[in-house]
């Protein structure tokens, strides 16, 4: 799984000019999935995203979590994540997960954060959407589950 999570001010996300998700203060995800993940790769994203440190605190350091400022998250499905231009001008996509594990894993992605009474909203899967957002900071990590040693 691959993710771009921006802290942002606020965030929605809108399908055929009908608003389907809005959070004030709290994170974007920008959630991407490939053909080798599963629940375990699910479980780590949502424990790291939700305990991630990038909030500030009074000294304006990052020191908080979405937890700790009780924010909100807005969760969008992006298989560009995996978009791949090495070769040639036009991205190849062969690295992203097939639609229906895609969207299994999305929506438990989803379920996971919302068990730890974060609210949370969602894009709609494999929908052309209109995401706007103010970044905070800005702040924005990019975080790639291949990178850690998950067991």
């Amino acid at each position: 799984m691959r993710t771009v999570i921006q802290r942002v001010k606020y965030a929605k996300v809108s399908v055929d000019g009908k608003i389907l998700g809005e959070i004030n203060k709290g994170l974007l995800v920008l959630l991407g999935i490939t053909h080798e993940d599963s629940i375990k790769e699910v479980k780590w994203l949502v424990n790291k995203t939700k305990n991630l440190r990038i909030f500030e605190d009074e000294e304006e350091k990052m020191n908080l979590s979405l937890e700790d400022v009780k924010g909100k998250a807005l969760i969008i499905s992006q298989f560009t994540l995996y978009g791949n231009s090495i070769k040639g001008n036009r991205p190849s996509f062969i690295d992203a997960a097939k639609p229906d594990l895609a969207k299994d894993l999305y929506l438990k992605f989803i379920e996971e954060l919302k068990s730890f009474d974060i609210e949370t909203q969602e894009g709609e899967f494999g929908a052309d959407m209109k995401v706007e957002l103010l970044n905070d900071g800005p702040v924005t990590i990019i975080i790639d589950t291949k990178d850690a040693n998950i067991k």
